[in-house]
């Protein structure tokens, strides 16, 4: 783990008044994860600035992101990235926080003032140990508010010692000890701010990750009838909803159509049909990967170097 030192930053009138709020109501602190995030670094620790706390999680980044993050009154730890909830686990355990109660806050993601003072609010009651919040999807400049599932609940306000993360195709899953519950106020996320060219790239990664996951769950998994239909929260359905779609067929095509005509996708304009297109292509490419993991021989020393194989003479010209 690399530390690296920021504190030569210059105290502001807001700062000072952000430590007065910090005596008089109980704070939190906040992670941000970061890779190559020199386009949204800034702006996103800008909009966390309300907690005097930040910490800078970065997986060795090789643009401007560490240099930006020093103008600002963060801590910073560096960790090789391995995995969505590994990060997620290792973060939360090795990395210690100023306060019990931790957010989680990703680049392309920002904190809102309305968001901040719930979880300020809620974070004074013991009643629960962690809060889901719903995501706003910014995409082509649109809030795609239909096809994403809206609201899609994330697990991003916590007791720190109480939730720790597993792995679960290219994302994680949360794992809590004691009760949770949902907040009111939603997080912008702006899921291409980097360019479609990265967001292609990022999803092709994802699509491995995901390939292994539907080979898995095929072989060894179960569905959860009841939570798909009698779930507790958005939250169990949705997941119950994934272990069937992983099921179907012609699952790009069923994706498609039920995120644009059953979701009302049209309702977002040409935003939304480009999401809904993208997200279709997303699924394409997980089944092509799939079937190279089932169907693809994996070379060999032995296949190559097979006796009945016809063997090639080289002569010698000269």
């Amino acid at each position: 783990m690399n530390c690296i030192d920021t504190s030569g930053f210059d105290i502001t009138q807001f700062d000072l008044y952000q430590r007065a709020i910090t005596k008089i109501h109980r704070m939190f602190s906040i992670y941000i994860l970061t890779y190559n995030e020199e386009i949204d670094i800034a702006a996103c620790i800008e909009s966390a600035m309300l907690s005097d706390d930040i910490i800078i999680v970065d997986s060795f980044s090789s643009d401007r992101t560490i240099e930006i993050a020093q103008s600002y009154p963060v801590k910073i730890v560096q960790h090789k990235f391995e995995s969505h909830g590994r990060q997620r686990t290792w973060m939360l355990q090795e990395v210690p926080a100023k306060y019990e109660w931790v957010y989680i806050l990703e680049a392309d993601e920002r904190m809102t003032p309305e968001l901040f003072n719930e979880c300020l609010k809620t974070i004074q009651s013991q009643e629960y140990i962690g809060y889901y919040v719903a995501e706003r999807v910014l995409f082509m400049g649109t809030w795609i508010r239909h096809s994403t599932q809206y609201p899609r609940y994330q697990m991003r306000l916590f007791c720190k010692d109480k939730v720790w993360f597993s792995d679960y195709g290219h994302t994680e899953r949360e794992e809590c000890d004691g009760p949770t519950s949902f907040l009111q106020e939603t997080y912008p996320h702006y899921t291409c701010s980097k360019g479609i060219s990265r967001w292609i790239e990022k999803h092709n990664r994802y699509s491995t990750d995901e390939a292994n996951e539907t080979v898995k769950q095929l072989e060894t998994g179960n569905i959860s009838w009841k939570n798909l239909f009698f779930g507790g929260s958005e939250v169990e359905r949705r997941r119950a909803l994934k272990d069937v779609s992983l099921r179907l067929p012609l699952r790009p095509i069923v994706r498609f159509i039920y995120m644009y005509i059953f979701l009302r996708g049209f309702l977002d304009g040409q935003a939304g049909l480009a999401w809904c297109t993208l997200q279709a292509f997303y699924e394409y490419l997980i089944l092509i990967k799939v079937w190279e993991m089932k169907n693809m021989p994996v070379p060999s020393l032995t296949s190559a170097t097979n006796t009945n194989s016809p063997k090639l003479e080289i002569e010698a010209q000269g």
